[in-house]
């Protein structure tokens, strides 16, 4: 949700026109889709990475504007937040050696970035939620400028008529009991804490519901192996904690439209598609528009000038709808294209695990849309949400499912089955020995040694509340985090001291 909005309010009239501008688009996107007017020179990938800005006691530094002018870099961009920042790396092609030059690309933009970040006297963190947050962070005065920001909070809030909830209960830290946490907030500014990374894989059209279900396939595998946000405001809750906390700070339903099964705007999806149609036709459907500004454009229109739409409405009403594999309409020089945005991962712990999650991900979602019998057709849409929780909640702890498997821990699943197929599938897509070796090795020995950045904080917290309190052991976490991300090993070799 990029557009610059302005701060306006919204009319009746304003919500029933965008509804038909809406309808529009979808007639239009029909007619490309059956026509085939869409660019595919090349499989290309995308990378965004959300941080956190930090101060030298480890709390939040609320500094992303100051931060942001001395960056001067059109690649990086506000978040929600002001201790939030967004990194976009331009995109490129898959095969070849592109991975290893975007891992030293993302190295040498973060190592800058965070040289100028320290003159505003803030540091840069890749982590999935920022542990050092507590609940005053959350006033709305923390909001980032842009007006997009407070029109989307204002929206949300309005619709729900209350305030927002935050409750959900950890898996045990150590020899503990289960720790709870319930609290309330003003405004959507938890979501503030979650950071992640987002890949994006431009796809045909033909292809695009393969790539989708195949996403989906993996959401729950992804979060077990790469986990990376088990602490919020104090408390030890899941290992991805981005999972419940993004889906409940931007809930725009009260409780009695949850009671009536009215779908959350963070959404994992209710069924495979036969069509990147089939997404964009459930968000007119299922959802109100929050930000409903339609734009003069007709699409149906363009399209007989012989002109690629804009879809304006439909993409911006995409970008107000938080699919964990969203899909996504983009035009370059006016030409349209077709990407799949898979949200799931959270950022960090290092470049490098960075871009091992993005090399599992890629190849072993090329080798699921190149199966003869596709996994979807023998997975139940209901096991793959399951996963996907399970996966959030208890990390490799947990045990997935899968066909022709059953029950199984999420290391041995990878390691027999999924990583062979991750190695397949970036051979053809034609990725470089070197780049495939060494990213998907890194994956190999996180599930041989059992450690991703979530069990590293935990382990960690657990051994410093030895001779601490819980709030200076995270303190001491983060910093011990910070440093070690630096030296830029991957998390599986961090020691627990």
């Amino acid at each position: 949700m990029g557009k610059q909005l302005a701060n306006r309010s919204f009319r009746p009239a304003d919500r029933q026109r965008y509804r038909e501008k809406m309808q529009r688009g979808l007639d239009a996107l029909a007619r490309m889709l059956a026509g085939g007017d869409f660019s595919f020179p090349h499989q290309q990938m995308g990378l965004e990475m959300e941080l956190s800005l930090v101060n030298d006691e480890m709390d939040p530094s609320m500094s992303n504007s100051v931060v942001l002018e001395k960056i001067s870099d059109p690649s990086f961009t506000t978040e929600l937040g002001q201790h939030n920042i967004e990194i976009n790396v331009r995109p490129r092609v898959l095969a070849g050696d592109g991975a290893l030059e975007l891992e030293e690309e993302l190295r040498t933009a973060l190592v800058d970035t965070d040289g100028k970040a320290h003159d505003a006297g803030a540091k840069l963190v890749m982590i999935g939620t920022l542990p050092t947050l507590r609940s005053t962070h959350f006033d709305p005065r923390w909001l980032s400028r842009p007006p997009r920001y407070s029109m989307l909070n204002q929206q949300i809030c309005d619709a729900r008529g209350e305030g927002i909830l935050l409750n959900m209960e950890g898996t045990p830290l150590s020899e503990g009991g289960p720790e709870r946490l319930r609290s309330y907030a003003e405004s959507i500014l938890p979501t503030s804490a979650c950071t992640s990374v987002q890949l994006h894989l431009q796809v045909a059209p033909e292809d695009f519901a393969a790539h989708w279900n195949a996403a989906q396939c993996l959401a729950g595998v992804q979060l077990a192996i790469g986990s990376n946000s088990p602490f919020l405001l104090g408390k030890a809750l899941w290992q991805e904690t981005r999972i419940p906390l993004f889906q409940q700070a931007t809930d725009s339903r009260p409780e009695e439209l949850k009671n009536q099964g009215v779908r959350p705007r963070v959404w994992f999806g209710d069924r495979w598609i036969t069509s990147i149609f089939d997404l964009f036709e459930e968000n007119v459907r299922y959802f109100p528009a929050l930000l409903p500004e339609p734009e003069e454009e007709d699409p149906v229109a363009a399209l007989d000038a012989g002109r690629a739409p804009t879809l304006a409405e439909l993409r911006l009403h995409n970008g107000t709808i938080w699919r964990w594999n969203r899909p996504v309409y983009d035009l370059v020089d006016g030409v349209p294209h077709l990407r799949v945005e898979n949200r799931v991962l959270p950022a960090g712990p290092t470049v490098i695990d960075v871009l091992a999650n993005a090399a599992f991900f890629y190849g072993a979602q090329r080798s699921l849309t190149e199966q003869d019998r596709p996994l979807w057709t023998r997975m139940s849409f209901t096991a793959a949400e399951e996963n996907f929780y399970t996966g959030g909640r208890n990390g490799m702890g947990g045990h997935l499912y899968w066909p022709d498997v059953g029950w199984v821990a999420p290391d041995e699943l990878v390691l027999r089955r999924l990583l062979p197929m991750a190695h397949e599938g970036l051979r053809n897509l034609g990725v470089s020995d070197a780049a495939r070796e060494r990213h998907l090795g890194v994956i190999e020995q996180r599930c041989l040694h059992g450690q991703t950045g979530s069990t590293w904080q935990r382990d960690t917290v657990a051994l410093l509340e030895q001779r601490m309190d819980r709030r200076e052991a995270l303190r001491s976490m983060l910093r011990r985090y910070v440093d070690l991300t630096e030296v830029g090993e991957p998390v599986h070799t961090w020691p627990v001291e």
